[in-house]
């Protein structure tokens, strides 16, 4: 019971304190699932991120998902992670379009999301950096296939493709 009492709390914290998107919030989910809490490895929470992104829907839902029932073995952690992690965002955004016409032109509201946008790629740069380590670049043929991920990235090749072309290439290079 108090395994789920923490996943709830842990992602309606990562809910209400996470912006700019999922990826974003990978650093808040990271430490509390990793460091905080110890459902999983960081190996474990670097394969979550790739299936996360592989599979359809949200980044963030995905690993919410997936860390509820690796917590909890159940469907109903699944549930709770999921649920909690939304739920801030539910009734934040019934409050928004209750008052977005309001509030759209006050020159507050703009100064706040100025300051909030360098915050955001900051989280999502953070979320990146976390992600480099040795558990997932073993070789330099993993680093040749991250640059050459980065700049098709760059140049705004299909994400969905790269991922496709980076299992296949890993498939037959490990």
């Amino acid at each position: 019971m108090m395994t789920f009492l923490a996943l709830f709390w842990s992602f309606l914290k990562i809910g209400i304190f996470g912006f700019g998107g999922g990826y974003a919030i990978l650093a808040l989910i990271e430490n509390e699932v990793v460091d905080i809490h110890g459902w999983m490895t960081t190996t474990e929470f670097t394969d979550i991120v790739a299936i996360s992104q592989a599979t359809p829907g949200p980044i963030v839902i995905n690993c919410a998902t997936y860390v509820g029932y690796t917590a909890t073995d159940s469907i109903i952690g699944s549930a709770i992670a999921t649920f909690a992690v939304c739920l801030p965002s539910l009734i934040l955004a019934s409050l928004a379009a209750r008052f977005i016409y309001k509030f759209r032109d006050n020159k507050y509201v703009d100064a706040a999301f100025k300051g909030l946008r360098p915050a955001v790629v900051g989280l999502i740069l953070a979320a990146g950096l976390t992600l480099i380590n040795h558990d997932n670049f073993t070789d330099y043929i993993s680093i040749i296939i991250f640059a050459i991920v980065a700049v098709c990235s760059y140049f705004k090749v299909n994400p969905i493709f790269l991922l496709m072309l980076s299992g296949i290439a890993g498939y037959f290079i490990y």
